[in-house]
């Protein structure tokens, strides 16, 4: 992999275009397999292959960074089955990421994507209160007020939700904001976590991915059975599953390895603009496919979220810069938002 410094402008816009896309699809094709589909497929078997890909293209981009199968080999060796205390230690975003990908189907099963796309920037102040209680950092005062200026905007958008026409299935709106309300808190935790764990040693960003993704595996499974175990012994595994489904686990998988990508190479404004856009195409397409009417309140609080998220992503003034020419306090400029 590239060092950080010699990531050029056009790479950050090649992620920003990549992460963009990737959110604004993922959101409507899961909308679209939940809501416009004869035989529901079992969401939890959906979590666990995804966790499976990703473990998989963890794998593959750990031996493009070793070079050669010897020194895989000896990193997954040495990381991975002589490190129990290291896999346990991961298993705790693990299991939060699993609840919060099972909790992004119920609330796109009851909301429509736009306004799920909206909702769930409440992950931002989350991540923020999460990155001030866990890791120490500092907020701006601009930072704040992009916060109370998101949750505004969230409001609005919940105040009166628009309606979609063309869906076989009958929603309920409160679970779906429930839902993204426990995505949101899950999200937060388990991005602040995996930062912490990912900046406490010099252990490579793959092998921290496949330590999380073994564990995920595992916590996925047990939820499989759990919730849908029945089911899925009499119907089967695959159930239900359609190629707008499999596009929807790979969106999730290839998302989820860009997520390790922008946080390493990019920065809070790209991560910025790249909500933002990603709720404008939400809001097109749900426009297009599903019949979505938007009213005067959703398209202020989406604004507002909008706004909201550039004014975040803006770097802190160094108000020292006149006494110090150079400061050690630059380093808790960057907030990582998951």
């Amino acid at each position: 992999m590239m060092a950080s410094e010699s990531v050029s402008v056009l790479f950050k816009i090649y992620c920003l275009a990549v992460m963009t896309l990737i959110a604004a699809a993922y959101t409507v094709a899961l909308r679209y397999t939940r809501t416009v589909s004869s035989s529901l497929y079992f969401s939890t078997t959906a979590v666990c292959l995804t966790e499976l890909i990703k473990l998989l293209l963890s794998l593959g981009m750990l031996l493009r960074e070793t070079g050669d199968l010897g020194r895989f080999r000896s990193a997954v060796v040495s990381h991975i089955f002589k490190s129990p205390k290291e896999l346990l230690k991961l298993s705790v975003p693990s299991v939060v990421y699993a609840i919060q990908n099972n909790m992004a189907f119920v609330a796109l099963s009851n909301l429509d994507a736009a306004v799920y796309q909206v909702t769930y920037q409440l992950k931002i102040p989350c991540t923020a209160l999460c990155t001030v209680l866990m890791l120490g950092r500092s907020l701006s005062r601009l930072q704040w007020f992009s916060v109370f200026m998101l949750c505004g905007g969230v409001t609005l958008v919940q105040w009166m939700p628009p309606q979609s026409t063309r869906v076989q299935v009958e929603q309920n709106p409160f679970l779906g904001f429930m839902a993204i309300a426990v995505a949101v808190l899950c999200s937060g935790f388990a991005g602040v976590y995996f930062e912490k764990v990912l900046k406490s040693s010099d252990t490579s960003l793959w092998v921290r991915n496949i330590q999380m993704y073994l564990s995920g595996i595992v916590v996925t499974l047990i939820g499989v059975f759990m919730t849908d175990g029945a089911q899925v012994l009499e119907k089967g595994f695959f159930y239900g599953y359609t190629p707008w489904v499999c596009l929807v686990i790979f969106l999730a998988s290839v998302g989820g390895m860009y997520t390790s990508v922008v946080v390493k190479y990019t920065d809070n404004i790209m991560k910025g603009f790249s909500a933002a856009a990603a709720i404008v195409l939400s809001t097109v397409a749900s426009v297009v496919l599903f019949g979505l009417q938007i009213t005067a309140t959703f398209l202020g609080g989406a604004l507002l979220v909008c706004v909201s998220i550039y004014l975040y992503g803006l770097p802190k003034q160094d108000t020292s810069r006149v006494q110090k020419p150079s400061t050690d306090g630059e380093d808790t400029q960057k907030l990582i938002t998951v």
